[in-house]
């Protein structure tokens, strides 16, 4: 059954804006990379197909359609990096992850990996994960970084001598917005007087937001995470993420007084 007249020439724009809106992606994820000069000579490639057909050249035609069963490979194998950013940039669209189901919080590994291996080092450490409540004044207070989160980066954050270890580095959407920032101290007189200056500071950010805190002790080496105004201790090494995980998926509790510390 033939389409009416009209739909064909919807059909057929749609069709060339298509291939011209992939055409333009493509330009722009090469452009200013060695890649660039091969997609021209590829796109001079698809214009002499057009060309031989059009005029009807045989041996034009001839050549082109004897390469045209390597075009895929040889597409492949030149644009490999670009396809690659290509199809991560298309993975982590929402359209995307609104009919596929992807990790939201793989970000959270790259925390957990760090605080491990902080602890095994006694180095002290205070992360920030902001949630509905912006963290901006406190991001002010220390270094802007605006870096993907990575273990890394953090591990050499609070490695001294860096100038940055003292403070808290706060994370957002799996960004490490800042670093050396200056929490505010909780002021609960219920708190165990052997609580150090650390604990005392996340436990202070999640009584005034709905952040989650996540805090290596120096001298113990246990890892704690304050939320909602409750500050919970002894967390075992690779239990962080899936914890960390649980907490971002579900609703912000409001800070809680007084505080309930929990057992180590």
């Amino acid at each position: 059954m033939s389409l009416p007249v009209q739909l064909e020439w919807l059909r057929d724009v749609v069709d060339v804006l298509i291939v011209a809106f992939l055409f333009y992606r493509l330009l722009i994820l090469v452009r200013g990379t060695r890649a660039a000069q091969m997609f021209i000579g590829l796109i001079t490639l698809v214009f002499l197909a057009f060309l031989s057909e059009f005029l009807h050249l045989a041996v034009l035609s001839w050549i082109v359609n004897s390469l045209r069963t390597v075009w895929v490979i040889v597409f492949v194998i030149i644009f490999q990096p670009e396809l690659r950013k290509a199809l991560s940039q298309i993975s982590e669209s929402r359209v995307f992850k609104r009919f596929v189901p992807v990790e939201e919080f793989g970000y959270l590994a790259e925390i957990q990996n760090a605080v491990e291996r902080l602890s095994r080092k006694g180095l002290g450490a205070l992360i920030v994960i902001e949630r509905t409540i912006g963290l901006r004044n406190y991001i002010e207070t220390g270094t802007k970084i605006d870096a993907a989160v990575s273990a890394e980066l953090i591990e050499t954050i609070f490695t001294p001598p860096s100038p940055l270890h003292d403070g808290a580095v706060i994370v957002s959407g799996g960004v490490l917005l800042g670093a050396g920032c200056i929490l505010p101290l909780s002021a609960n007189p219920d708190l165990e007087r052997r609580l150090g200056t650390r604990h005392r500071a996340g436990l202070g950010m999640s009584e005034e937001s709905d952040a989650i805190v996540i805090i290596v002790s120096e001298e113990t080496r246990q890892i704690s995470i304050a939320e909602g105004g409750t500050l919970t201790r002894g967390l075992q090494m690779g239990d962080l993420k899936s914890r960390l995980s649980a907490l971002l998926r579900v609703q912000p509790k409001k800070p809680k007084v007084p505080v309930e510390v929990g057992a180590s």
